[in-house]
């Protein structure tokens, strides 16, 4: 379809609105976690801070010691995807180095449940050799993008932000707004996953009822995310964990 049409059709916004839910149910927890852990972690001061991270060495040696320490605390506190962005606030306004948030914030692929995945699917020594190689890769992505920004002058200047700047009350301005704005945009892509969606008896997903695959069982339409769905509920339709929305693992279910 054309812009056009993609922006004026509801089987469009339907597709967007499914995906939306699908990333909000994904991320929900970690981003729910991410802001628990950042809440308990910021009541430990700048002095615990202070004490983990190189301030005021030279430059180089600061962010080699940030750099290698903020994955450390990302691998320790297991937030990740944007679940990690709070604690990323908090390490900042803790005196971190930009190259340390960097590095903080890329860590997320190598946090203590997906080594796990790791070790499931490939085995302990290649998910060391993995988590390695990330690391490594982690700390060296995170001094070449301080450098291209320090080359830039785009880090952040000035004073860290403090802890009622990172957990502020809540205040009349743009911030707020935008807020606003996005608790709409979140209800009515919401509103169209439950005015055109049906649910995955198998997995719990909701799906466009349009596009989503069938299946017919007791003069009822069945409706899946996918044949792996359809196939599993074929088998035995009657089988309990057939419509218990739980019965595939993420694993099992990608």
């Amino acid at each position: 379809m054309s812009w056009r049409e993609r922006l004026t059709s509801p089987s469009a916004w339907s597709d967007v609105a499914h995906n939306f839910r699908g990333d909000w149910h994904m991320l929900w927890k970690e981003i729910g976690l991410g802001f628990l852990l950042a809440g308990f972690i910021a009541q430990l001061g700048d002095g615990f801070f202070n004490g983990l991270f190189i301030t005021d060495g030279p430059p180089l040696v600061t962010a080699i010691e940030n750099v290698i320490v903020g994955p450390i605390i990302a691998v320790l506190s297991f937030v990740c995807s944007i679940g990690n962005v709070p604690l990323a606030a908090v390490l900042w306004s803790g005196g971190i180095s930009f190259a340390g948030v960097m590095a903080f914030i890329f860590a997320d692929l190598i946090v203590l449940p997906i080594i796990a995945i790791y070790r499931k699917y490939y085995g302990w020594a290649f998910a060391l050799r993995i988590t390695a190689l990330m690391f490594v890769t982690m700390v060296l992505a995170a001094l070449a993008t301080d450098g291209l920004f320090t080359l830039l002058g785009l880090p952040p200047s000035g004073s860290r932000p403090s802890r009622g700047d990172v957990f502020g009350s809540i205040q009349v301005d743009y911030k707020l707004f935008l807020n606003l704005l996005g608790l709409v945009v979140f209800a009515v892509l919401f509103w169209l996953t439950m005015r055109r969606g049906v649910t995955d008896p198998v997995c719990g997903m909701k799906v466009d009822r349009a596009k989503a695959l069938t299946a017919e069982h007791d003069g009822h339409t069945f409706y899946f995310c996918s044949q792996h769905c359809r196939e599993r509920f074929e088998a035995d339709p009657d089988a309990p964990g057939a419509r218990s929305g739980l019965a595939l693992s993420v694993d099992e279910h990608t």
